[in-house]
């Protein structure tokens, strides 16, 4: 059988990697929200981040692995006492909601700029596939190019 010292160890091991791989989705949504890129791999990202959010806040707002951390007899029963700097572990989610409001922002602004934009009085629409490029919705231009043939 598992000592009680080691199944704490290994509650917070998990943990410890659990929280790696949520800040690596969180790094990875707002690096690509800073370059501009809204895509299916955010999205998945995102929703990792947005899960273990909706898990957190679920809970009171206390990790679901605090239970098992005292069932198995840590001393505070909490988790935040992973392999982090106590400051850090305990300040962690007053960190993280201000970076959920700026990815959040970032996106949005992305999927803002993505839509198509119609221009007024021009008869064109600017699409992301031509937004920088100075042509025009291809089948206008098409029929643009047939009327000037004839």
């Amino acid at each position: 059988m598992v000592s009680r010292r080691a199944a704490v160890a290994a509650v917070k091991a998990v943990h410890t990697l659990a929280w790696f791989s949520i800040e690596a989705c969180v790094v990875y949504v707002l690096a690509a929200g800073l370059a501009g890129r809204t895509d299916k791999r955010v999205g998945i990202a995102a929703a990792v981040v947005a899960g273990e959010s909706l898990v957190f806040a679920g809970n009171g707002f206390r990790c679901p692995l605090t239970g098992l951390a005292e069932r198995y007899g840590a001393q505070s029963g909490s988790v935040t006492d992973i392999y982090l700097p106590r400051w850090f572990a305990r300040n962690l989610p007053a960190i993280h909601v201000p970076l959920l409001v700026l990815m959040a922002y970032l996106h949005a602004r992305n999927l803002r700029r993505q839509r198509p934009i119609a221009l007024s009085g021009r008869g064109r629409m600017v699409l992301p596939w031509n937004r920088f490029g100075s042509s025009s919705f291809p089948v206008q231009s098409f029929l643009r190019s047939r009327r000037t043939a004839t």
